[in-house]
């Protein structure tokens, strides 16, 4: 699989091993990808910020909407207490019910003393109605299942899989990327890791590594006069996982840098895209049980944490992620024909490999 780093782009930052949100200790990613026919494009990607084994564990965590044109279910009780106690999952537009349905399918089967009370799963979306046909009821809450249960570490398949499998970016075929940096703190060293759903942009933005691009790269763009949106309509969601110990409002600190990295690429937030980003910690297990008591006993809580002062380095690791994220959304992205005949081209990679 060809990523960014691969074709010479330099970008800035130390990865981790397989330079994706798994590097995080713990987190494991699946999907459930569907291409059918002419018309389905479309699936689901799903997040276990401490793999299946402590999936109900909860992580200090937090929310940022740079535009709300978008869903990220559950955000209410999220932003309540500070934590995030179930996996994550991405799909498309109308498909957030059955995913949601999914979700509490799943832990009902894993565990059923957790499903005993209540579930508020956390799904986002992004719209993948150009090359998938989004009405129809393609996804169903088995769809949820799979894709929880193929979660696994290690390195992520990028691109076309998953959520983002109809999705496009910048006018290119766009979907599922990922990125991670280390960070040196004192004699430890934590990860940042990142995926995005990258569903967004004109191509008329597209900046790759400070390089504005998107002018050079103007032909064959089949979205451009596209009636139904506008250029630069669309979505993007991003996950970020930690396993530097850090605050809920730390975490959601975090997820406000996601416009940052996200502008390094070009784009500057259409009105008609949803961009919802998530930031979750996996350190502190066993912390922040309290929002889900299961004694009578009084009971006190401590949470260790980065002091304020010295969190830069962490905003700074996921502004590179994301930017590199997106970035490899794109350069794993392959040529699609989908609903209605409806075309995205991959990027051009000859533009930095030469012919």
């Amino acid at each position: 699989m060809t990523r960014a780093r691969d074709l010479g782009i330099t970008l800035p930052g130390r990865p981790g091993t397989h330079n994706a949100l798994t590097d995080v200790p713990g987190v494991e990613v699946g999907y459930t990808t569907l291409v059918e026919g002419d018309s389905v494009r479309t699936g689901v990607t799903a997040i276990l910020p401490r793999g299946r084994a402590d999936f109900a564990v909860p992580c200090a965590a937090g929310t940022f909407s740079l535009n709300g044109n978008g869903e990220m279910t559950g955000t209410a009780w999220l932003a309540e207490t500070g934590s995030l106690a179930l996996p994550v999952l991405i799909t498309n537009t109308h498909a957030v019910g059955p995913c949601h349905r999914g979700v509490i399918d799943w832990v009902v089967r894993e565990r059923p003393d957790v499903a005993a009370e209540w579930l508020l799963p956390v799904v986002a979306e992004t719209w993948d109605g150009y090359l998938n046909d989004i009405n129809a009821a393609t996804i169903h809450s088995g769809h949820a299942v799979a894709a929880l249960d193929s979660a696994c570490g290690g390195a992520l398949e990028e691109g076309s899989v998953g959520g983002g499998t109809g999705m496009t970016c910048y006018g290119f075929k766009g979907g599922t990327g990922t990125a991670s940096r280390l960070v040196a703190y004192g004699p430890d060293e934590y990860t940042v890791g990142v995926l995005v759903q990258a569903n967004f942009g004109s191509r008329r933005e597209l900046t790759v590594a400070g390089e504005p691009v998107g002018t050079l790269l103007a032909a064959d763009d089949p979205m451009a006069d596209w009636a139904p949106a506008p250029p630069g309509a669309g979505s993007v969601i991003v996950v970020i996982g930690t396993d530097a110990p850090l605050l809920p409002g730390q975490c959601t600190a975090l997820a406000r840098r996601v416009p940052l990295g996200l502008a390094r690429t070009g784009t500057t937030g259409s009105h008609f895209s949803g961009d919802l980003f998530l930031a979750f910690s996996t350190a502190n297990p066993g912390a922040l049980t309290s929002a889900f008591p299961r004694t009578t006993e009084a009971e006190y809580e401590s949470l260790r944490f980065v002091p304020w002062g010295r969190i830069d380095p962490f905003f700074e690791a996921v502004v590179q992620a994301v930017e590199e994220a997106v970035l490899n959304a794109l350069v794993a992205g392959r040529e699609m024909t989908g609903h209605r005949g409806h075309r995205a081209p991959a990027l051009p990679i000859a533009h930095w490999t030469g012919p």
